[in-house]
């Protein structure tokens, strides 16, 4: 009995001892220092934070990620950079055989970076705008993917951005990006007098109506990217999407205080080009931009340490280089560790509506002529450099490129087009090169938009890389896209045969995506 009576106290008392420990837990077992996720979302740090960290996957601001996807991939292929570091890679991009490892980084570090942020926004807070904007960023850097590949997962993304995911056809991912800029640029054309928390935007500090310029000039970009394809959805058409976006109420970029761009923690190109020493400038811009003579160079370039102290850039895919003090005489980039990172500027909006005039489409009533010497105008002005009429009529052409070392020369010009407008009525070939020639320069240093455009168009015309060490691509032929990274056959196998349907060819740099369709080009 006294046992039994022993045994039920100690069971009781641990009970109450069990009660009283549990009462109490979380104030035992909480960190009084530690911010609760409610503290922490009270002025919206969760999704202000993740809307920055979104930011930075446009172009990326992490130098690592932007030396492999803006320098060595798109600065190559869009005729800014090439390689200049004497080392063993005897893998590149510019050489046209590139290592998995290269092949992979802009598809498998940016989509996994940008999705599960957009998720946390999505989560996190309610207020439609900056809901709007995050939608439009996701646009900015996924269309950068797709542009590269091909078919890419999309619509069926995983808030986690985990990759192993059905793929969409690339029409289909345009037809998907359109519509997620109509529905921001909608509900923030609603909300256009609105603003949100200047801690959570880069870009814009919070500015609503510039996020709507933003997101039409990146729509027009989109339709001018399909004009060559049959495109017609919903009757959308690119000529309807692109007159859509010029003539919305508040319309697209139209001056450099409109650019797309921020000042990130320490700038990539100048940690890639000055810490790394990757590259210089490439043969191909130097020969446009000291034929025209273009008051610009002193802006985008430094002198070489050539013996003549002049402007020198240095061919693409020289392959290994042996001799370091050589390849780094050439000239390189004019960058700082605070210098700005563009996305878009207004100086490209301008051509993009030359060009849609030219095809006779309705850019709010300007004509073809008129918005490329605006465009020409506005990127002189985002730069700091004087422009006189003279460079309007100038007949100045491209210089024949001539290698300082006198190790890689090219033969002959490369283009004979002018600055001057040819006065022409109707659609004239010239011309577009003239407009796509002027954006390229424009546009410098995003190679990644000038790598699409090249294939889009052909134009500016390039030297074809001074060594073809791939087996894809016919000599003198250009890359038309990035194959799939060998991780995605492992880990999405189920989806890839999808993939390489839509694809419709084989898996290789010299498969035009869906877009890249000029009858001209069909061959190249």
């Amino acid at each position: 009995m006294i046992k039994k009576s022993t045994i039920k106290l100690i069971l009781v008392g641990g009970a109450i001892g069990v009660s009283a420990c549990t009462n109490n837990y979380i104030d035992y077992n909480t960190n009084p220092y530690e911010a609760t996720k409610d503290q922490m979302n009270a002025d919206g740090y969760i999704w202000r934070s993740a809307l920055v960290n979104m930011q930075g996957y446009v172009v990326p601001a992490e130098p690592n990620t932007l030396q492999y996807t803006d320098c060595l991939l798109g600065g190559t292929y869009g005729g800014y950079l090439g390689e200049s570091k004497a080392n063993d890679w005897n893998n590149r991009f510019s050489t046209y055989n590139p290592s998995q490892a290269w092949i992979g980084v802009l598809y498998n570090d940016i989509i996994p970076k940008v999705l599960p942020s957009l998720s946390q926004i999505e989560v996190n807070t309610t207020d439609e705008v900056p809901l709007a904007v995050a939608q439009i960023v996701k646009v900015a850097a996924l269309h950068r993917i797709t542009d590269t590949y091909g078919p890419i997962p999309y619509s069926q993304l995983g808030a986690d951005g985990k990759l192993a995911a059905p793929f969409d056809s690339q029409q289909d991912v345009y037809t998907n990006m359109i519509k997620d800029l109509d529905n921001a640029i909608n509900i923030l054309t609603a909300k256009q007098t609105n603003t949100f928390n200047p801690d959570a935007d880069k870009v814009y500090g919070g500015n609503v109506v510039k996020w709507i310029k933003f997101a039409n000039s990146l729509k027009l970009r989109l339709a001018m990217r399909m004009v060559y394809t049959n495109y017609n959805v919903d009757g959308k058409t690119p000529q309807t999407i692109a007159e859509e976006a010029v003539k919305h109420e508040i319309g697209v970029m139209t001056s450099n205080d409109d650019n797309a761009m921020f000042t990130p923690n320490e700038n990539p190109f100048y940690k890639t080009n000055y810490e790394y020493s990757d590259y210089r400038v490439a043969a191909d811009i130097m020969s446009y931009m000291k034929g025209y003579q273009d008051p610009r160079m002193e802006k985008y370039f430094t002198k070489s340490t050539f013996a003549d102290k002049d402007y020198h850039g240095i061919r693409i895919g020289t392959g290994v280089l042996t001799n370091s003090e050589m390849s780094h005489s050439y000239s390189n980039m004019q960058t700082t560790l605070n210098s700005k990172l563009m996305w878009m500027n207004a100086a490209e909006v301008a051509f993009l509506e030359a060009e849609g005039a030219l095809r006779g489409w309705d850019m709010k009533g300007g004509d073809a002529k008129s918005y490329y010497q605006k465009g020409i105008t506005l990127s002189f002005e985002q730069w700091g450099a004087s422009i006189t009429d003279s460079y309007f009529t100038s007949q100045n052409k491209p210089q024949i490129y001539k290698d300082p070392a006198e190790t890689f020369s090219y033969t002959g010009s490369v283009s004979d087009i002018t600055v001057k407008w040819k006065e022409i009525s109707g659609f004239d070939e010239e011309n577009l090169e003239r407009i796509i020639t002027q954006k390229w320069i424009a546009n410098f240093p995003l190679g990644m938009e000038s790598w699409a455009e090249f294939r889009r168009t052909g134009y500016p015309k390039l030297m074809e890389v001074d060594k073809n060490l791939g087996t894809d691509i016919t000599q003198g032929k250009f890359a038309r896209r990035l194959s799939y990274p060998q991780d995605e056959y492992r880990n999405n196998g189920d989806n890839m045969p999808k993939a390489l349907e839509y694809l419709n060819g084989a898996d290789k740099m010299s498969t035009h995506v869906w877009w890249d369709c000029n009858p001209r080009l069909t061959e190249e």
